[in-house]
């Protein structure tokens, strides 16, 4: 099973079944269910969803792929692909080894030298390609951190900026606003260096909407926005002063992107809609709320709960945002549950957890009902304390409701359930 502590977690028949629709979520986008769907090789005709590429037509044929579960994704078309792959680059925080494709163990959320110097050596390969090329890139969740080439920024600024950003309570889509104009390669930068060649993007989204503006920053599709944006962003956090040198205007000419095909092949509406088929055959009646929930983390769970009915399932993806006030650890999902505590009563549960199987932390989440509230009368603890110094993790050790599952390879932004019966 995809949740290590299933079994100790499904202490009751309601608990048993949201774990259910976690675990049905997470399976249906591990990598090989998603490519078997999405991607086929027939007499050298790739085919992506709906389109197709005649691999005849071109002389070479290289992989980039960026981003947690980028590996895996990519191990499985080179060897879809065999004998007619040239090569390739590919980084990802978990080890995977290759044929013809280089490997490089990034990090993620914060940037590396590591990162830096694997884009640096994409651009240095690709930057002369010709029309009888072809370059299918793979972008997963984490794309941002891993697919970095600061214009201006030294790498010691560029870290001190993620971390602030992380820790502003901006939302995805703003945080990538402004790494997509101090960047080379955001924003429709990869495009441009990639130019003239044709270029197929599959998309593994983990931003709230789909948006493949921001999805790992955009690297493949034209953006509209400029470096004021991302400067009013700044000062909206009130993030420490950045020159308007190290900011970029992003690539705009059209020719850059007319033979760049951008496809998303998952998201988190396939977890969203194969957690609405496993609540239909336990014969629960439920909903898709939303598959591009924002909100603040420790405000999100009583805004759920308002929002669904008695004897009704809310199922709802998204990503919320925290702003980091403490020294504690545990991550957005865990602060969900943490936050919804003082709103729940015996007949609710609420469970949030992070598609890749890391919140900020070794758990993937949380679980949070009626035995919850009992465990924490039991143990004299003050969720509020705990919410206050960003500390859900030890809360959820403590009452034994942290949701495990170890890292996983595709991130689809988080999934949420709140059950009412």
């Amino acid at each position: 099973m995809v949740i290590q502590n299933f079994n100790f977690l499904a202490t009751t028949p309601q608990r048993k079944m949201v774990l259910e629709l976690i675990e049905k979520g997470l399976a249906s986008i591990q990598p090989d269910e998603v490519f078997k769907k999405n991607v086929s090789l027939n007499n050298n005709s790739l085919s992506i969803l709906d389109s197709s590429y005649d691999l005849n037509s071109f002389e070479n044929i290289y992989i980039i792929g960026f981003g947690k579960g980028s590996a895996l994704n990519a191990k499985l078309l080179e060897d879809l692909l065999g004998d007619k792959l040239t090569g390739g680059f590919v980084i990802d925080t978990r080890e995977q080894s290759f044929a013809k494709i280089k490997f490089t163990r990034g990090t993620h959320p914060i940037i590396s030298k590591e990162n830096v110097d694997f884009t640096e050596s994409v651009i240095s390969k690709y930057c002369a390609l010709s029309e009888k090329d072809l370059v299918i890139v793979i972008v997963c969740g984490g794309g941002s951190a891993m697919l970095e080439y600061p214009h201006a920024l030294s790498l010691d600024n560029k870290v001190k900026l993620e971390k602030q950003l992380l820790k502003s309570g901006a939302d995805i889509i703003e945080m990538n606003k402004v790494r997509q104009h101090l960047s080379n390669v955001k924003g429709g930068g990869l495009a441009q260096i990639l130019y003239p060649s044709t270029v197929a993007t599959l998309i593994f989204s983990d931003v709230p909407g789909n948006d493949i503006t921001y999805i790992a920053s955009g690297p493949t599709v034209k953006n509209s926005t400029t470096t004021q944006d991302a400067l009013a962003i700044i000062q909206k956090y009130n993030i420490a002063e950045i020159p308007r040198a190290a900011f970029i205007e992003n690539p705009k000419d059209d020719k850059y992107f007319e033979k760049v095909k951008n496809h998303i092949v998952l998201s988190n509406l396939t977890a969203l809609d194969s957690m609405m088929q496993k609540a239909k055959e336990l014969g629960i009646r439920a909903r898709i709320y939303s598959d591009k929930f924002q909100n603040e983390a420790k405000l999100a769970g009583e805004k759920l709960i308002n929002e669904t009915e008695n004897d009704e399932m809310l199922l709802i993806g998204g990503e919320t945002t925290v702003k980091v006030t403490g020294n504690g650890v545990g991550g957005r999902n865990q602060e969900v549950v943490l936050g919804a505590l003082p709103f729940l009563d015996e007949n609710t549960i609420i469970a949030s957890v992070a598609s890749d199987g890391w919140d900020n932390c070794e758990a993937a989440g949380a679980i949070g009902d009626g035995e919850t509230l009992r465990k924490t009368k039991e143990l004299n603890l003050n969720p509020q304390e705990f919410l206050n110094d960003n500390n859900s993790l030890e809360f959820f050790q403590k009452t034994g409701d942290a949701i495990m599952t170890g890292r996983l390879p595709s991130n689809v932004s988080d999934l949420m359930i709140v059950y009412k019966y």
